[in-house]
């Protein structure tokens, strides 16, 4: 089946359409890493779990996205990505029909950890739209698929606790599942094909990533200051539904996750952070999502408990997020072109493992000191990475 031309590097632009099934297609398939988050007291009632120990499940979620990261992207670079996509989709139905029908924590944990390798495939978009796009418009495309991207991570929130508040958390993910499968085919008929970038053995593949890592300092980086974003993010977004259901919220899965419209309103503005990206620099970017981030916490810890200020931070929290890793990704794919699945494989690897350590420890943080201990803890990595991007700008002032 090839309804559609074969891509090549002398494409100067993504087409529009492309980019819209893309940003709706990412949206949709990072969704499934997300749609427990609103439901962990569901889940941890069912099971028998505390507080840590479900915030555990979540945390093995976002490590398979990184080992799916290690194991599926760099094959972006040497395999035709419309099919590798579509393997990685049935798969992940498969998983996501597993999760629905669990019938203890171990079953449970198994198969949020395939759910999440199999989410990596929104990672063989994203350089394939930036090896598409010409680079004065790389930022904006980059911006707009992420932008798909991020309104999955959020709607799916809103999404999972409507939907487990009146069918049960089984549902959201018997319904995922199916969406899974539609995607799927509707890859084969929209995705144009794609030629690979090089041809290597997929042993040499991971050698050469490790070189690229070796000397680009960017990369590395990039890399850490975007798991401090992330693990920000995610330490905010596994706890929230704990903090609904104390005073003065006293609120359960479907207000947390109505949240996610609130963060989905930052969301929307992804092509406009790539924008900014293409005009100030990526580097200048990112140092202002970082101040962003931590005033979004400063923001939560003094005022989080009511509800104009839980509003605030969130719209502050996501944009500043999303702004780092849309310039962050920005960025690397400057590197080295020919390379950009390889370079996001880093990235995105750091990226969630920063993701899992944030649900691990967010979850930690809150049993140990509640709402003020997951707002100490996330500014504490936000400053340590405001304190490694500014002595990487001060070492490449004094060079």
């Amino acid at each position: 089946m090839n309804p559609s031309p074969t891509t090549n590097r002398a494409h100067p632009s993504v087409p529009a359409i492309t980019v819209w099934f893309m940003a709706v297609s990412t949206g949709v398939i990072v969704a499934n890493i997300y749609y427990i988050q609103p439901l962990l007291a569901d889940i941890a009632r069912t099971f028998g779990l505390s507080v840590t120990k479900v915030g555990f499940v979540a945390m093995l979620t976002q490590v398979g996205t990184s080992l799916g990261m290690l194991l599926f992207v760099p094959l972006g670079d040497t395999k035709e990505r419309r099919s590798l996509i579509t393997t990685l989709l049935i798969v992940a139905a498969i998983a996501l029909a597993f999760v629905a029908t669990a019938r203890n924590a171990w079953w449970l944990a198994l198969a949020c950890f395939v759910v999440g390798a199999m989410g990596s495939s929104v990672h063989l978009f994203l350089p394939f739209a930036a090896h598409l796009a010409a680079p004065e418009e790389r930022g904006r495309v980059v911006g707009s698929v992420f932008s798909g991207i991020l309104m999955g991570i959020l709607l799916a929130r809103t999404f999972s606790g409507t939907v487990g508040a009146y069918l049960g958390w089984r549902a959201v993910y018997g319904i995922a599942a199916v969406l899974m499968l539609c995607v799927a085919i509707l890859v084969q008929f929209l995705l144009p094909r794609s030629k690979p970038a090089v041809e290597l053995p997929y042993l040499s593949l991971l050698r050469s990533t490790v070189n690229l890592i070796r000397i680009h300092p960017e990369l590395r980086e990039s890399a850490f200051l975007g798991a401090a974003f992330f693990c920000c993010f995610s330490a905010f977004w596994t706890t929230l539904v704990f903090l609904l259901e104390t005073p003065p919220y006293h609120h359960g899965s479907q207000a947390a996750g109505l949240f996610g419209l609130v963060g989905a309103a930052g969301a929307a503005g992804a092509p406009i952070v790539g924008r900014f990206s293409d005009k100030h620099g990526p580097r200048f970017a990112v140092g202002a999502a970082l101040i962003t981030v931590v005033a979004s916490y400063l923001v939560l810890w003094g005022t989080g408990k009511t509800l104009v200020g839980l509003i605030v931070g969130v719209l502050l929290m996501d944009v500043g997020v999303q702004a780092g890793h849309v310039a962050n990704q920005t960025r690397i794919y400057s590197l080295a072109p020919d390379a950009r699945s390889r370079l996001n494989m880093f990235y995105m690897v750091c990226y969630f493992a920063g993701g899992a350590a944030g649900s691990l420890l967010g979850a930690y943080a809150w049993r140990l000191r509640g709402w003020s201990g997951v707002c100490a803890f996330c500014l504490g990595v936000m400053l340590l990475a405001l304190l490694r991007f500014s002595a990487a700008r001060a070492r490449t002032a004094s060079s």
